[in-house]
């Protein structure tokens, strides 16, 4: 995936979930986001690929460019699941391997209210993700 998504940085993000006054703002501006992900191809999308733990499917492949920095593919069959896709991609993606433990994604998670209006379900898919990014970039 190249840098050129134009995603938020996470200030940004939490910013902006926090103008919201509701919650249904909120996830329209989270399928928003999921929206703007390009398409994984059809033939990333495999066992080797998929992320254990997630109701939805979800699709995530790593790699590192010539600078170290994490470059990531990711998908899903859901609409606000590709949202908390781009939440991931927004907190991980060009940062180098050194960096990654360093992002308190629990920390915003919880700050811009996701930790209680998710189900539980969503919730535990959502740190699936974040634990497969942690794990493929080691």
């Amino acid at each position: 995936m190249s840098d050129d998504l134009d995603l938020p940085t996470l200030e940004e993000l939490t910013e902006n979930f926090l103008l919201f006054d509701d919650w249904e703002e909120r996830y329209k501006y989270l399928i928003d986001l999921g929206a703007t992900l390009p398409a994984m191809e059809e033939g990333l999308k495999n066992d080797q690929t998929l992320v254990r733990g997630c109701v939805s499917r979800v699709w995530i492949m790593s790699s590192f460019d010539d600078e170290g920095k994490l470059q990531l593919i990711a998908d899903s069959d859901a609409h606000i699941v590709r949202g908390l896709i781009a939440i991931v991609l927004i907190a991980y993606q060009g940062k180098k391997a050194s960096e990654i433990a360093d992002v308190d994604i629990k920390g915003m998670f919880e700050q811009i209210g996701l930790n209680q209006h998710l189900s539980p379900n969503r919730r535990n898919g959502f740190f699936a993700m974040v634990e497969r990014v942690r794990e493929l970039s080691k």
